[in-house]
């Protein structure tokens, strides 16, 4: 059986790289995608999935860093790199961020992953936030549907996700699925067509029942999946491995 976290943050967590890809690999999982978010961090993340078989990573630049800046080409040139499966984090987030200059350098670098991702075939990540109307017109607009793409962590209403199903879009489902106010996401959840699903942990966030209150770990995604295998009347191994099967194909592996 094989087990995929499609996003953690292995260098942000409480504990070493090496301690929490030993400890998910106890618990299971047999891969787990890095994500990469700014440009101060970027090597770190290269560095890990560079060292560890089971680890890919993505580049891009985070909705919330954009206002650091960045260097086109140098993001290209780590999109280069053999273990680098994907572009992003990036998208829009207008919950943390409402003034109308960041809000349109949010859009301006949404706007070139997207392009990127055409160009590179490459599947692109997206953190989407309060945001609905203008994440589909861009994706919309300058997604690739050849290429793919994820709305990770997903919170926001069905209709949001049977567009981006439409577009050609996987949906990836984290911890968030287990809380006791995320009635609605359950819902969600169930329609989700099981060949375009994937799961995550967003770790060191969003860490799902049983474990609520301790920092999270790439290991929980195991607990993510259970909880959805049972949600939606399935075993847990055809699950696991359907969604491991899904991020393969996506991510060209």
């Amino acid at each position: 059986m094989r087990l995929i976290d499609s996003h953690c943050h292995l260098n942000r967590l409480h504990v070493t790289a090496a301690e929490a890809i030993a400890d998910a690999h106890a618990r299971g999982v047999t891969g787990m995608m890095c994500i990469g978010v700014d440009a101060d961090t970027m090597p770190e993340v290269l560095r890990i999935a560079e060292n560890y078989q089971s680890v890919w990573a993505s580049v891009g630049i985070h909705p919330l860093s954009v206002s650091d800046g960045f260097d086109h080409q140098q993001l290209l040139q780590w999109l280069s790199h053999d273990k680098v499966v994907a572009i992003g984090e990036t998208g829009l987030d207008y919950h943390y961020q409402k003034e109308a200059v960041q809000l349109a350098k949010q859009r301006e670098s949404f706007e070139w992953h997207l392009q990127q991702s055409k160009v590179l075939q490459k599947p692109v990540v997206i953190h989407t936030r309060a945001a609905e109307k203008d994440t589909l017109a861009l994706i919309n607009e300058y997604g690739c549907p050849r290429a793919g793409g994820i709305l990770h962590c997903f919170t926001e209403r069905w209709e949001m996700a049977k567009a981006a199903l439409d577009f050609g879009y996987h949906i990836s489902i984290s911890g968030i699925v287990t809380f006791g106010s995320a009635s609605e996401l359950r819902e969600v959840t169930r329609k989700i067509p099981l060949d375009r699903l994937l799961i995550e942990t967003d770790a060191p966030w969003l860490t799902p029942a049983p474990n609520r209150g301790k920092p999270n770990l790439p290991g929980y995604v195991r607990d993510v999946g259970e909880y959805i295998a049972e949600l939606r009347g399935i075993s847990f191994e055809a699950l696991a491995e359907q969604t491991a099967e899904n991020f393969t194909q996506l991510m060209k592996l």
